[in-house]
């Protein structure tokens, strides 16, 4: 008998291995046809490795490892989209999830800021809660908004998880990369922050929840997704239209396979009632260091336990 689950497991392994050569394969000729180009610091092979690695650990909320009962397809996919993104598990930039019998790949925001950069223009991208007591100072340019002074003349009186009034995130280009504009900012109240939470299936309401732990944190968390989207949807150069496609595509199959999954587990029940996740909150529910809780339906792609995201 122990013979055969070993057998199995080598199976398994040399399997995944074969579908990351593929994968491999065809972003090399992607590479070649000049379809698509990556940062000088990014390595798909690599990359491959280090989701090969963090795949043999991957379980679904059954305790299943992931490689038995995800289609390989669905790996195949989620390996390609991550490759063309310019991703990487080992940074914290990207999970692998099962849901049911197939494996999505969801982007962390680290992940959404690394396939901005991917554009050549950005510099950086930063992030800050606005509290109670704090000033703000914006004005308008061309319908871009431009953040003049954030003061806050007393930060431990204003500085408090009860009092935050919203959150706001930058993009500081490169000189020259936009035409009289160094930076830009999106700024969202904390009531629009709360709906966006709330269209989560991860109960961010929940009292030990991350949303509710580490308010401060998240609100960073969904403004810079936010911005980062707005960002890269509004790009129109051909050269990296590839990148593109595989970061909506990686949105649609999260929404569609998490739609398909509930409705699968619901089919007994004489309600269901599943709406499409937002991606953009998708990601600011699954922080790089949270498991999620039992009545969650994803597995994060990481092996630590410790509870505060990363920022």
């Amino acid at each position: 008998m122990d013979n055969q689950l070993v057998k199995k497991e080598e199976t398994t392994v040399a399997t995944v291995s074969n579908i990351t050569d593929e994968v491999l394969l065809k972003v090399q000729k992607f590479e070649k046809n000049g379809q698509i180009y990556f940062p000088e610091n990014y390595s798909p092979e690599n990359a491959l490795k280090s989701a090969w690695l963090t795949l043999q650990d991957i379980k679904d909320k059954n305790g299943n490892l992931a490689l038995k009962t995800c289609n390989r397809n669905s790996i195949a996919n989620a390996l390609l989209n991550m490759v063309i993104q310019g991703l990487n598990p080992a940074k914290n930039q990207c999970y692998f999830i099962p849901y049911g019998t197939n494996l999505t790949l969801m982007r962390s925001y680290f992940g959404s800021i690394a396939v901005a950069k991917s554009f050549g223009e950005i510099q950086d991208i930063t992030a800050e809660v606005v509290y109670e007591g704090d000033i703000l100072k914006t004005k308008i340019v061309h319908g871009k908004t431009i953040i003049l002074e954030h003061i806050r003349e007393n930060y431990f009186a204003n500085a408090n998880e009860n009092k935050i009034i919203g959150a706001y995130a930058t993009i500081i280009y490169k000189k020259g990369a936009i035409d009289g504009l160094d930076e830009e900012s999106l700024i969202m109240a904390i009531d629009k922050i709360h709906a966006s939470w709330k269209k989560s299936k991860l109960n961010p309401e929940g009292a030990n929840s991350t949303h509710k732990l580490f308010p401060e944190d998240m609100c960073k968390r969904t403004v810079i997704n936010k911005i980062c989207k707005y960002y890269i949807n509004t790009k129109d150069d051909s050269n990296l239209n590839l990148i593109k496609e595989a970061y909506e595509t990686s949105d649609e199959e999260l929404k569609e396979t998490q739609v398909d999954y509930e409705i699968t587990n619901n089919a007994n029940q004489n309600v269901i009632d599943v709406e499409p996740v937002n991606q953009e909150v998708a990601d600011d529910n699954v922080p790089p260091q949270t498991a999620p809780s039992k009545e969650e339906n994803v597995e994060p792609a990481t092996t630590n336990t410790d509870e505060r995201p990363s920022f």
